[in-house]
């Protein structure tokens, strides 16, 4: 019994690790990109809403997207459950496949 909340706990520190590292992120994107828009007010001359005044935004969040994808992602659609099915699954084809 022991063992297994020893499991749940290192599952959970892992878990939090993820999260913690996927706000850092975020937190560094919203500062960075702030301070980028403040820098660049004062070189704007008429369009402030042009492609190339949100380049790094842009990018980097598809890059931020992906992090929170593979945070969230995985407990939502492929959680534990999954996991075990597709192990059941997997174990169950080699079972087959070493009788044929």
């Amino acid at each position: 019994m022991e063992n297994l909340d020893e499991i749940k706990y290192q599952q959970a520190a892992k878990r939090v690790k993820k999260l913690k590292g996927f706000y850092t992120h975020l937190i560094v994107y919203i500062i960075v990109n702030l301070f980028i828009y403040i820098m660049m007010i004062p070189k704007l001359h008429g369009n402030y809403f042009a492609l190339r005044n949100f380049s790094t935004a842009f990018f980097w969040g598809i890059g931020l997207v992906a992090h929170a994808l593979s945070v969230f992602l995985p407990t939502t659609l492929l959680g534990k459950n999954w996991e075990e099915r597709k192990i059941n699954e997997l174990m169950e084809k080699e079972k087959n496949n070493k009788w044929e």
